[in-house]
């Protein structure tokens, strides 16, 4: 009888180890969960709320300008050379472009009763930049006043503006500015602005009339030497017929 008690009793023993033993040890086939690390908190007590520290060994990335360049805005072009090879009907510019020339005259009459008035003007134009001429106006005019004549020489630099109508009409204002001759009187300062309208011709022909008013200052007379100077002035109607290329 006090065997059986004794092996009973081992047998409980043996059964509560076992069952200590199975508590402490993971289960088979699964891993044991590792110790977490305490997510560290922000004043407010609110976890993950912390900025990553910066990484001094990894360099700043570079600046980048925002500086946008001005567009491009119209400017005067010249052909090379300054000129144009060909330029009207057929060719590669019309009038008033920037390398155009223009070469020719004009002419004009005036009758009235003891009064007449001639002029005849030889002209050479170029095209600085669009619908902006420079010409070189030379004019010789005789006047005649009852029996009393004389003969008047002038040369003119004449910067003009050329307003295209549409691509065979242009309007144009100029003003010459540069010395006369008045036969008997001497030589003076002469101005002239003008006014006048350009009508395309065939296939480069330019048709310029125009008024343009012109003072001449010239020497009256001298006495004691002392030289009074005069002022003169005279409208002209002009017809002028160009070529350009």
């Amino acid at each position: 009888m006090k065997t059986i008690i004794k092996l009973a009793v081992t047998c409980v023993s043996l059964l509560t180890a076992s069952t200590v033993m199975a508590d402490d040890e993971p289960a088979t086939g699964t891993a044991a969960t590792p110790a977490q690390t305490p997510v560290p908190a922000d004043s407010t007590g609110t976890p993950n709320k912390n900025a990553a520290p910066n990484d001094t060994n990894q360099p700043l990335p570079e600046s980048k300008s925002d500086h946008d360049e001005q567009p491009a805005v119209a400017s005067p072009q010249l052909p090379s050379g300054g000129l144009v090879s060909q330029a009207g009907v057929g060719g590669v510019v019309g009038y008033g472009r920037a390398g155009v020339l223009e070469l020719g005259g004009s002419a004009g009459i005036q009758l009235a009763t003891d009064y007449r008035s001639m002029n005849f003007s030889p002209t050479f134009g170029w095209f600085l930049a669009d619908n902006l001429e420079i010409s070189l106006i030379g004019t010789v005019a005789n006047i005649k006043v009852v029996d009393s004549s004389a003969t008047v020489w002038s040369a003119l630099v004449e910067p003009s503006y050329h307003l295209p109508f549409n691509r065979s009409m242009f309007g144009f204002l100029g003003a010459g500015i540069g010395a006369s001759y008045v036969s008997n009187l001497g030589t003076g300062l002469a101005v002239a602005p003008r006014l006048g309208m350009n009508f395309m011709v065939g296939r480069s022909g330019v048709l310029t009339p125009s008024v343009s008013y012109q003072y001449t200052s010239h020497d009256a007379m001298t006495t004691d030497n002392i030289t009074i100077v005069a002022v003169s002035s005279s409208v002209r109607f002009n017809v002028g017929y160009t070529a350009m290329w």
